[in-house]
């Protein structure tokens, strides 16, 4: 069987509103894929210090995974929320990316976008950092099944510092360029 390591960390958030974050993160994958050892989801600490417009977290991401074929390609997941001095949380970013199919040292920027509403009064609850809305599958975010529907804006980003290895893939078939 190949095998993908992924070895890094969720570094920073960047460009939201909000003062206080932290990030839910995930690693999808297709039925052909299994998990060998580490945990395919986590979670950060709250962010609150803010340095140009950055939330630094620090979070590692160990994973090692195996495969039967590249069919489901692995894809990070990451949900940003906010949190309030009352210690209330509300989503204010989803996003995707895919793993990068070169083996080394990689950046990865994730952008991110929240569910908005056209009502003034959710507006004005979002405007004062009292709640925001939640999509009610995660699986929406990274499948695409009816994201279409959804009223959504840009937020932020967040940016993962990632280093894969490759293991038996040229001996399975499989040419990663």
């Amino acid at each position: 069987m190949a095998e993908l390591h992924i070895l890094g960390e969720l570094c920073h958030a960047s460009n939201f509103e909000e003062p206080n974050l932290f990030c839910r993160w995930s690693v999808q994958f297709g039925s052909c894929w299994k998990v060998i050892e580490g945990h395919s989801e986590g979670q950060t600490c709250t962010s609150t210090a803010r340095v140009e417009q950055r939330s630094y977290f620090s979070t590692p991401i160990d994973l090692h995974l195996a495969c039967r074929g590249i069919q489901g390609w692995p894809k990070i997941h990451i949900e940003v929320f906010a949190v309030n001095s009352f210690g209330n949380y509300w989503p204010v970013g989803y996003g995707f990316a895919h793993v990068p199919t070169q083996p080394g040292q990689q950046r990865v920027r994730v952008a991110t976008w929240k569910v908005s509403s056209a009502r003034f009064f959710d507006s004005v609850r979002e405007k004062f950092h009292t709640g925001g809305f939640t999509v009610a599958k995660s699986d929406i975010v990274f499948s695409g099944i009816e994201r279409y529907k959804l009223l959504t804006k840009s937020s932020g980003s967040v940016e993962l510092e990632l280093m894969l290895i490759f293991k038996n893939f040229a001996e399975n078939g499989v040419e990663l360029r």
